[in-house]
């Protein structure tokens, strides 16, 4: 899974990313887990700005996923 980004994150602050958005999934529990990543993957787009990234990094986010 690789993708294009126009940052890149040092590997230790993508550990510590990882750590909050686990303790941040906790907190929100499981009733609203899905809206709670809705709601981040989307300021998080609008913050990058770029369309066509995002589109790129739903296609690689969903490989690989266990089937419904």
């Amino acid at each position: 899974m690789t993708m294009a980004v126009t940052k890149d994150m040092a590997f230790a602050d993508l550990d510590v990313a990882y750590e909050e958005l686990a303790q941040a999934i906790d907190r929100v529990g499981p009733k609203n887990e899905a809206l709670f990543l809705t709601k981040l993957v989307l300021m998080l787009a609008q913050q990058s700005g770029d369309l066509d990234g995002f589109c790129k990094a739903l296609n690689v986010a969903i490989q690989d996923l266990p089937e419904r």
